[in-house]
């Protein structure tokens, strides 16, 4: 297939990078933020401990004692990466556990605070479908008629026998339900996946890529499971009861999933590592940049784009 000028990039697939260059004419980086929220598969609400595979400390600042205010951890953040990677605009992602977690009023002034601060052009709202009603729905809407708004719903499996297996506490009906109710109101959705969760085939990754593909979704995260002490994968791996993907595997699984996903996906991630103090594995995994790397051997060896084996279907 041929590759879509749209991207103006050299790469094989539309990288969250290019997209931001095209659409902003400058560079545009990401601050991550943690504004103290918790989860409910973590407070009691659904569960205790969180899913499977997460580390329940949050963010180094929160490791680190009381949390700074939104607008210094975006003053800081802003100061590291104009002169690091000389980035002109900033979006400001609220990452830490499910940042709608709370009434409508808190997430406002929340909000509001990161997207006064100077030369901040948007927000990116990391959360779980179950966490999302009409009125959070509402206040992002209303944001996106003069900002740049992203809602990232962690899904990790179509599956539900994944999603009962690794405790996410929710099954797939409910995050294509809440990218429904999102579609239409100029946001922009981010999906997270995880290759590797334990019982699951190839075919069971691409299967969940796949359905991703037959949604309005704008922006995909891809990471390979890793395993962290302290968590239930962790201890599995531990004791030698689960497997991880060697790097072989994973690389050609990513390229697998990026061959059904649509051309106009934005990637924003495609692979991640872990805390290093209690990292376990994959080994492979910590070094992004030779994984970055491999992938795009790999891509460049089938000759492939990403799209390549994309099957429109109604629900795009």
């Amino acid at each position: 297939m041929p590759k879509p000028d749209f991207w103006n990039n050299r790469k094989r697939y539309y990288d969250f990078k290019s997209f931001l260059v095209n659409r902003f004419g400058c560079k545009v980086h990401k601050l991550q933020i943690d504004a103290g929220f918790t989860c409910p598969n973590r407070d009691g609400k659904l569960a205790v401990g969180g899913c499977a595979y997460c580390d329940g400390r949050g963010s180094a600042l929160r490791q680190k004692g009381s949390l700074p205010s939104v607008a210094e951890q975006i003053r800081s953040g802003k100061a590291l990466y104009r002169n690091l990677r000389g980035a002109a605009k900033f979006i400001a992602y609220f990452q830490t556990f499910t940042n709608t977690y709370g009434p409508v009023e808190k997430l406002r002034a929340l909000y509001d605070e990161a997207l006064t601060q100077e030369d901040v052009i948007g927000i990116s709202i990391g959360t779980r479908p179950d966490c999302v009603d009409g009125g959070i729905l509402d206040l992002l809407q209303e944001y996106a008629k003069t900002k740049h708004v992203w809602i990232e719903y962690g899904l990790q499996s179509i599956h539900d026998r994944t999603l009962e297996r690794i405790g996410r506490g929710h099954d797939a009906a409910t995050f294509v339900e809440a990218v429904r109710k999102t579609a239409g109101r100029g946001l922009l959705i981010c999906t997270h996946i995880i290759a590797g969760l334990p019982g699951e085939s190839r075919e069971d990754m691409i299967g969940t890529a796949r359905a991703v593909a037959g949604l309005p979704v704008d922006g995909i995260k891809i990471h390979s499971l890793l395993a962290l002490r302290g968590t239930g994968v962790g201890r599995l791996y531990e004791e030698g009861k689960i497997a991880l993907l060697s790097q072989e595997q994973y690389v050609s699984t990513v390229c697998d999933i990026l061959e059904v996903l649509p051309p106009q996906t934005v990637i924003q991630r495609i692979t991640a590592e872990g805390y290093r103090d209690i990292y376990l594995g994959p080994d492979w995994a910590s070094n992004k940049l030779k994984v970055l790397n491999a992938i795009d051997r790999e891509l460049e060896k089938r000759d492939t784009y990403q799209g390549a084996k994309y099957e429109v279907t109604g629900g795009r």
